[in-house]
């Protein structure tokens, strides 16, 4: 079972946490159903960069990163050559995340 360790962010995980889930789960879902609330504005339809992460150890193990992605990537705030949209990750190994501090999201929702 890999876990998913989130470094600390003010906002969503102040501590940071280490989630448990099984092979194939989607990160973004994954990080929602560890009570880590991550943006997703577009619902997960790979629209928007508000779910953006940057991987900062297990991105080698990461399902490829498609055009589309890495066009929406161009657009997020403080993107690395290690970020990923979580919405489209799927989780096979153990990874350390980071959310990064702002979004593009202009509307956040309570």
């Amino acid at each position: 079972m890999p876990t998913i360790k989130v470094l600390p962010h003010d906002e969503l995980c102040p501590s940071g946490k280490e989630i448990k889930v099984h092979d194939g789960v989607n990160l973004c879902k994954a990080l929602l159903a560890g009570d880590v609330e991550i943006e997703h504005a577009c619902d997960m339809s790979r629209a928007c960069t508000t779910c953006h992460v940057i991987v900062r150890s297990g991105f080698n193990s990461l399902n490829e990163v498609d055009e589309i992605e890495e066009d929406l990537l161009d657009r997020a705030w403080g993107v690395t050559s290690q970020s990923r949209l979580s919405c489209q990750v799927i989780v096979n190994e153990d990874l350390t995340i980071e959310i990064p501090k702002y979004t593009i999201n202009h509307a956040k929702e309570n």
